[in-house]
């Protein structure tokens, strides 16, 4: 155990979220994306996993220690629900409650056709799958960087 880190950032998560650096995607999805495989082609290569727990809450603890990047429009995205690309599904709804509480800020989560975020997801640095089981419970989340006076 680490103080003030969430216990769900295992030893693999917190690795890689440290390898990262500005402007690198990470994606946390759902139990029905094609993780492993979309996974094998990010620059990790491997499938990362915050087991048993929501999108929303996987997400609350990545973002507990992972900067947004402040410089880009799509910094947070949300794979839209076919046939209804303005719909936001509760879990939609609870990522982005997440991503506001953790930036201090209402923050805009821009939306993605299904297609075009798998190959948003392929060019990402990692894959983090969680145990969320509702459809459309994927994102992409592009790191920013943490000021020399930040604490």
């Amino acid at each position: 155990m680490l103080k003030g880190i969430s216990p769900l950032l295992n030893s693999d998560v917190i690795g890689a979220l440290r390898a990262m650096g500005h402007g690198d995607d990470l994606i946390i999805c759902d139990t029905n994306f094609p993780a492993a495989s979309v996974a094998a082609q990010t620059r990790l290569g491997k499938l990362l996993f915050i087991d048993n727990v929501t999108a929303a809450t996987a997400a609350a603890a990545v973002l507990s220690v992972y900067p947004l990047d402040s410089f880009v429009t799509d910094a947070a995205a949300r794979m839209e629900v076919v046939g209804a690309p303005g719909e936001i599904p509760a879990v939609q709804q609870e990522v982005q409650a997440a991503i506001d509480f953790a930036e201090g800020k209402a923050w805009p989560m821009i939306s993605i056709e299904r297609y075009a975020f798998y190959e948003r997801a392929k060019q990402a640095y990692c894959v983090i799958q969680t145990g969320e089981r509702r459809f459309y419970g994927c994102f992409a989340l592009r790191k920013g960087v943490i000021s020399p006076e930040a604490k």
